[in-house]
């Protein structure tokens, strides 16, 4: 992580704004801090305003409105450049990079109106390949709770609890491990998580997710520890009897996964909510819309990548087509 005070003021007045007011979450603020310290460091290369040709090595604290203003969009253009010939940064990590270029500048000239003109404005975003997401299928997903239920670990309740709410609700790993007991409301099945941006959102929980959980409960440890982390009113905890963490989690993923057979190269705690979602989708009947909601996704356009089919979807339609069977009169 960059810390704050090798930032320039008005980058450290940018990542506030955008925590407080944007309500952005604290990794999208470290994200936004990592990029633009690096793009802030190659301008003073780039401008020749520095000796130092590693870009770690370059100090931009003294960095102020003056110099922003001297950057166009050909200097961006160059910055892009230099991360993919350089740095050997894919289409995807540049495209992010340059939606953080976009998001920077217009806090400069439309938020605080600290600069006139935004070089960033007509910026285009490389092309990217549109990839399915990797999902397990039914059966797949009934083996990795089968072999959940009959493990013989010790956490064997509250590791089919969370896999039991990943696959039927897909929540996010970070949403899971906030979970507080009194979020959830059990006489109208429903759990508030925190998502992304410090959102609020409601899931409704069916039979399978309210029987593991309340399996789990009659065997949760009743001491909790009383810690900065509430793990006293977390409804998982780990073996210290602290909040569980996200990496036990994934560790507790991996190890179902691989007693299941299924293969963890390929599988991982977010191709969880992955699997939740297409087979919602494929099996629930449901509208993209309330897959949107469900899933706390702002743009419609992150939710459609679920919507992809299978073959045997193609082979139906196309069979089922009304004019399948149609053949003209001779």
């Amino acid at each position: 992580m960059i810390r704050p005070e090798n930032n320039p003021e008005l980058l450290n007045q940018f990542l506030d704004y955008s925590l407080v007011y944007q309500r952005k979450s604290p990794k999208s603020v470290d994200q936004y801090n990592s990029d633009l310290n690096m793009f802030l460091k190659y301008m003073k290369y780039h401008f020749k305003e520095t000796s130092d040709s590693n870009l770690s090595d370059i100090n931009i604290r003294d960095i102020d409105a003056t110099f922003l203003a001297r950057i166009k969009q050909d200097d961006i253009h160059a910055f892009i450049s230099y991360l993919s010939l350089n740095r050997h940064c894919g289409p995807a990590t540049c495209a992010r990079k340059i939606s953080t270029i976009r998001i920077f500048f217009k806090y400069l000239t439309i938020t605080t109106q600290t600069l006139k003109d935004n070089p960033a404005q007509n910026l285009e975003t490389p092309k990217l390949e549109k990839r399915l997401p990797r999902y397990l299928t039914l059966e797949d997903s009934q083996k990795l709770l089968t072999a959940t239920e009959n493990s013989d670990s010790k956490s064997r309740e509250r590791d089919y609890a969370i896999i039991t709410l990943f696959l039927n609700c897909g929540m996010r790993l970070s949403e899971l491990v906030g979970i507080n007991i009194s979020d959830i409301k059990f006489d109208e099945s429903l759990l508030t998580v925190i998502g992304k941006g410090n959102k609020e959102r409601t899931i409704y929980l069916n039979k399978a997710c309210i029987d593991a959980i309340q399996k789990y409960l009659e065997v949760r440890p009743t001491n909790a520890k009383h810690d900065d982390k509430n793990s006293d009113k977390a409804l998982f905890l780990s073996n210290y009897r602290q909040r569980i963490s996200n990496r036990t989690v994934e560790n507790v993923v991996k190890r179902e996964l691989q007693k299941a057979g299924l293969d963890t190269t390929k599988y991982s705690t977010h191709k969880l909510r992955h699997t939740a979602a297409t087979l919602m989708y494929q099996y629930g009947q449901v509208d993209i819309r309330a897959l949107q909601e469900l899933l706390g996704h702002q743009s419609i356009s992150t939710t459609e990548i679920y919507t992809h089919v299978n073959n045997d979807q193609v082979r139906s339609a196309i069979e089922n087509n009304p004019l399948a069977n149609f053949k003209p009169n001779k």
